[in-house]
């Protein structure tokens, strides 16, 4: 285990971060869209209203919350027929009915909780961490302190031979909080620790440099969709880590070749309508590759758009509305590929083309990858191959990756020859 990572305090990351401001269920989905545009990460937590006003206890806003709504819930919200022909109606809908419920997802810790407990957090599900911004709390904790879960170590004790007996507060809300008024949170993402660890790549050697299928880092469980079939049947069940679904093809070898992704990267900021219309109107494999545009009008229903930006007024913050035609560009398709097979994908496809590496890429690859791309996922293709898809690799598993024991590291130039055949769709 790096040192890094049992030394550093949660209160190290949050330096810098903005105070939370809450998003409430009651708030219609219209605005719901506006605050994924502007949000950093691409989705937004929701929360239920306070009871009464004034100052609240800290373990009281971790039972408000609800659930974090992405991109992909608002598509697939929208895409439903009774949305499509009462679009003013669901631009009014309260977020409570779309969003899903799930208050896991975000846990209340004390800013001076280790960094390795919340790493763990996070690679067991947990997709943020809310932190209070106590005034207390002056930042950056001192190097190599021996600060253990908010306490001072005895000079007998050692972070390492007391890792194995967590203090009995570890799954709840630190003790301290319950003793200390606070008002003020900050919320901290999976990619801020991603960015954190990128960082201090060095003090992870040798994982760094090792293939992602040496450290066991591609998860073959991802949700996909072959290409002739409805898009709208990836909304049956959303997934949730990553919120992402492969669109594939089936070769004659018995392969997986994926040509795109619905997802809620790609969906982050398009002509929400748009794609919800394409999304119950089209194929998966014409939802990614796109359609042409000079298909016949009678099959493009007409949208109300910002006449002052020509794009979706939604993201870009309100203003008059005017009808418009469908037009795959507008949820970032730029090549007309619907007449040319699948699988011949063009060389520029904009958003819609996946982000993609190779079993033997390093985890500094995938990682650097993520974070430039602002993305939640890379998917994993044959070393052989652009486009033969074996896995996928997301947030939690490079966290689990990086808190690898070393006994259990494999070395870098471990041969990954017939990883690929070892995964089926």
């Amino acid at each position: 285990m790096a040192s890094v990572f049992v030394y550093h305090v949660v209160g190290d990351l949050t330096v810098g971060k903005p105070e939370l401001v809450e998003f409430h269920e009651s708030e219609t989905v219209e605005s719901a869209i506006r605050a994924i545009g502007e949000s950093p990460e691409g989705s937004i937590p929701v929360w239920k209203k306070r009871s009464h006003g004034g100052i609240e206890k800290s373990e009281m806003i971790q039972q408000r919350f609800v659930g974090i709504l992405s991109s992909f819930d608002i598509v697939a919200f929208l895409s439903k027929s009774q949305c499509l022909e009462d679009q003013d109606k669901a631009w009014k809908t309260p977020v409570s009915e779309v969003v899903v419920p799930n208050n896991s997802l975000l846990r209340l810790v004390d800013p001076a909780t280790r960094l390795i407990d919340a790493l763990d957090m996070m690679k067991h599900g947990v997709k943020g961490l809310l932190v209070p911004k106590s005034v207390a709390w002056k930042g950056m904790s001192k190097r190599f302190s021996v600060i253990y879960y908010g306490k001072w170590l005895k000079n007998n004790e050692s972070p390492s031979n007391s890792s194995n007996s967590l203090p009995p507060n570890i799954n709840r809300s630190p003790s301290s909080s319950s003793t200390f008024i606070r008002d003020k949170y900050c919320c901290l993402s999976r990619e801020d620790v991603l960015r954190f660890i990128i960082g201090c790549l060095g003090a992870l050697a040798p994982l760094p440099l090792t293939s992602i299928a040496a450290l066991g880092a591609i998860n073959a469980n991802y949700s996909y969709i072959e290409s002739s079939t409805p898009a709208i049947e990836a909304t049956q069940k959303l997934p949730q880590d990553p919120s992402a679904v492969a669109v594939i093809e089936n070769t004659s070898e018995g392969q997986c070749k994926i040509i795109g992704e619905i997802s809620a990267c790609k969906l982050w900021k398009c002509d929400y309508l748009g794609a919800a219309w394409a999304l119950a109107n089209l194929s998966a494999g014409q939802f990614v590759m796109g359609v042409e545009d000079n298909v016949t009008s009678r099959s493009l229903p007409e949208f109300c758009v910002n006449s002052s930006s020509g794009g979706n007024d939604l993201v870009n913050g309100g203003g008059s509305r005017k009808p418009r035609k469908f037009s795959s560009r507008s949820i970032g398709f730029f090549s007309n590929s619907a007449s040319h097979s699948f699988g011949s994908r063009s060389m520029y496809r904009g958003r819609s083309a996946p982000l993609t590496c190779k079993i033997t890429s390093s985890l500094a690859a995938v990682l650097a990858q993520m974070l430039s791309h602002r993305a939640t996922h890379v998917w994993v293709t044959e070393d052989e191959s652009d486009d033969v898809l074996v896995g996928v690799v997301g947030y939690a598993d490079i966290l689990a990756a990086v808190t690898k024991p070393p006994t259990a590291s494999i070395p870098a130039n471990r041969s990954t020859e017939g990883f690929g055949n070892e995964i089926q769709c």
